[in-house]
Parts: C-alpha cells; sequence; structure tokens
C-alpha cells in the first residue's frame, strides 16, 4: 500500500525525523495560504500522486490533452508563481516514468518551504526476503535516479543489511554515515535520524521508505526533503489507521472491488488471463504461462475459502480487461473443494456469456466431482491435468491451436 509525499513526512516527523514544515492542499486557494502561512521565500510545489519522477514528468490537460507544464514539482518565488504552478497542476494529468503514458489526474498538492542545501544524498530502507533482514542502502548521488547511479556508478551505493533480531547498531549508522563523508554534527545528526527512521520502518510495518533526495543544509542539519513510503498490506490487520491514509483515486477500481470481495487482484500487461488459489501457485502459474511462450494478464488470487460467488466475481474481473483472449483456471483443493470451483466456473461462464477460450486444472480436494460437473456441462471447457498442460493449451488456444 503507498501513501502520499505529505502524508509520509507527517508519519516522519511524529518518529523525529527531520523534515521542512508544509502544508497539504487540494486547491489554488489553499495553496496560496500555504505560501502566507510558510512565512518562506523560496517553496517548492509539489504534484501528489503515487509514482515517482514527478519532478520530470509532463502536466497535460485532462480534455484536450495538450501540454500545460513541464514538471510536476516547482520552485517558487513569489504568490504569484505559487498560483501559476497551483492553477497548473490540479486537475491536470501528470505523465512520469512511472505512470505510463495515461499518466494520473492530480488532486493533491504539497506546499512546502525551502532551504539551503549543501548537498543531496539518497537513503532506502528494504525488506530483503531471501535474507529476511531489513536492508539500507544510501548513497552520495541524491536527487537522480537510484537506477542510472547502480548502473554507471555501483561503487557509490553504500548497503547495510540489518537483522531485525538484534536491530539497527550504533556502528551501523556511524559507519553508513561515514560512507557518506559526513563529519561532525552532520553525522551526528545523520546517525540519530537513521535511527529514528528505522524505528519507524519496523512499528508501521513498512515495505519501503526511501527519501531522495536527503540533503545536508549549510547548517549541517540532514532534512528529508522527500519520502516514498509503502506498507505491507499483510500487516493491515495492525493498522486500523491505514484506511485513513489510502487514497482510493489512485488505485484501480478493479482492483479495489477484488479487495472489498475478498480477492487479490493486479492487472498486468498480457492476455491470459488467471485464476488461481494462492500466491505461490498464482506466480507459478504465470511463470509456467510465460515459459510456453504466454503472458499473463493479472495475478488473481481466490484465497483458500472461496465461494461460488467469488469465483463468478473472479471472472467477471478478468473478462473486465479487454485484453484478455483465454483464461487459465489452476486450483490446488486444500480448504478449498474442487467441486465449488467447478460449479462456480460453469455459474459464471452461463451468467457472463463466456466468450473466449477456458482451460481449467483441478487437483486436490474433491477433485474427481469437480472434473465430473465440469465434464457434465455442455460448455467449452478444456481440461488439463497439471499445470504445465494447462499453459500449453491456453497458449495454443488463443494461437489459433486446437
Amino acid at each position: 500500500m503507498n501513501i502520499h509525499e505529505y502524508q509520509g513526512k507527517a508519519l516522519l516527523k511524529k518518529a523525529g525525523v527531520p523534515v521542512l514544515e508544509g502544508v497539504h492542499c487540494t486547491s489554488v486557494k489553499q495553496a496560496l495560504d500555504a505560501y502566507e502561512k510558510l512565512g518562506s521565500e523560496v517553496v517548492a510545489v509539489k504534484s501528489q500522486i503515487h509514482a515517482g519522477g514527478r519532478g520530470k514528468g509532463t502536466l497535460y490537460d485532462p480534455n484536450t490533452k495538450k501540454e500545460v507544464m513541464q514538471g510536476g514539482v516547482k520552485i517558487a518565488f513569489s504568490k504569484e508563481e505559487v498560483e501559476t504552478y497551483a492553477t497548473n497542476i490540479l486537475g491536470n494529468i501528470l505523465v512520469t516514468i512511472q505512470t505510463g503514458a495515461d499518466g494520473k489526474i492530480v488532486n493533491n498538492l504539497y506546499v512546502e518551504s525551502g532551504c539551503s542545501i549543501a548537498h543531496e544524498y539518497y537513503l532506502a530502507l528494504l525488506v530483503d526476503r531471501e535474507r529476511k533482514e531489513v536492508l539500507i542502502m544510501a548513497s552520495t548521488e541524491g536527487g537522480v535516479d537510484i537506477e542510472d547511479v547502480a548502473h554507471n556508478t555501483p561503487e557509490k551505493i553504500h548497503k547495510v543489511n540489518v537483522d531485525p533480531n538484534s536491530g539497527l547498531l550504533g556502528f551501523q549508522k556511524r559507519d553508513l554515515g561515514m560512507a557518506l563523508g559526513l563529519t561532525g554534527n552532520a553525522l551526528k545528526s545523520f546517525y540519530k535520524m537513521l535511527g529514528n527512521m528505522y524505528e519507524m520502518f519496523m512499528s508501521e510495518d513498512c515495505a519501503m521508505v526511501e527519501i531522495n533526495p536527503l540533503v545536508k543544509t549549510e547548517d549541517d542539519e540532514i532534512i528529508a526533503l522527500d519520502s516514498k513510503i509503502s506498507f505491507d498490506e499483510n500487516a493491515e490487520f495492525r493498522h486500523k489507521d491505514w484506511d485513513e491514509l489510502r487514497d482510493l483515486s489512485e488505485e484501480e477500481e478493479v482492483e479495489i472491488r477484488a479487495k472489498e470481495t475478498g480477492l487479490s487482484y493486479v492487472k498486468l500487461d498480457g492476455n491470459i488471463g488467471c485464476l488461481v488459489n494462492g500466491a505461490g501457485l498464482a506466480m507459478a502459474t504465470m511463470d509456467v504461462i510465460k515459459l510456453y511462450g504466454g503472458e499473463p494478464a493479472n495475478f488473481l488470487d481466490v484465497g483458500g475459502g472461496a465461494n461460488e460467488e467469488q469465483v463468478k466475481t473472479a471472472f467477471s474481473i478478468i473478462l473486465e480487461d479487454p485484453n484478455v483472449k483465454g483464461i487459465l483456471v489452476n486450483i490446488f483443493g486444500g480448504i478449498m473443494r474442487c467441486d465449488i470451483i467447478a460449479r462456480g466456473v460453469i455459474g459464471a461462464t452461463q451468467s457472463l456469456g463466456l466468450d473466449v477460450p477456458l482451460v481449467v486444472r483441478l487437483a486436490g480436494t474433491n477433485v474427481d466431482e469437480g472434473k465430473a460437473i465440469l465434464a457434465g456441462s455442455d460448455l467449452n471447457i478444456h481440461p488439463a491435468d497439471d499445470l504445465a498442460e494447462g499453459a500449453q493449451k491456453i497458449v495454443s488456444l488463443i494461437s489459433g491451436g486446437e
């Protein structure tokens, strides 16, 4: 789950991480009031969307599709400039390297005080799932795409792995700061800031905290000038306040509906719809489809206890994607019974008027009953005994084979 920069800044500030004063705005008038309230000679007027590359993005009028302004993050030196930038940003479409060509409508602004910058750094905390640790990455090359730094000058990226059982140790904070060339008060400021950020990362169940740039001011203070924070949704049950942070306008409508139904759905760019139970099996299904030359259109996990109605909903969600040319159902019944899945498949096929090839692979609890139900229908359903056969069949069928 992603949140906006202004929301991330509030979390950082609460945790004791230094940030600049800023005001969240949803109108030009609020932006002008924010400028007056902040009392700063220089302010940043920042588009708020769930995507990176805002500063290098381009804003377009949603009606005419004409370009409005280059850059979704602007530095303003007067009230007039704040008005111009806020007008050009709010309500328009921002296209960045991460949004795709369609871009995102900007409904939120963040007007933030300026500061005197001596140097820009990069800092990120991530979950290293392979090592079951927290990975901290830092670089002296802040304010640029870290991917470019990793490709061109990988020696400028410094990494620290933190065992969550022992936590972030003092020498790790000190060594990382020194690797960035920090000394004196700047090193002390970094030491304290990193400790607070790590504690927030753990307590808030973050999946990622990225600060780009993290800056050293001319007074040797370390300040988080940006924030990109995402949460591990597996920990949602521990954080009832996350609902207040969620911006549904930034999420796909179909993904919201899937979540409300108890399904886990992520749209992809392929043409083979996937209906699977279990996240691991869903990933394996997509891998095998690609192995046989196909491209999955989605990740869809119906979970371990789906009923017939959820199966119907899953089919309707898959078929809303106009790119879907065929569907592969891959169910391994443990808690979930294959006969329930079979009835759900038939019910969905009949009610939705399915007109694309459908391959069904069932295994596990009540598998024989499930196969018999499918075989007894007069629908054009192609059975498969294993995943490899199912993937081969659906790839062949959408390619004109039989």
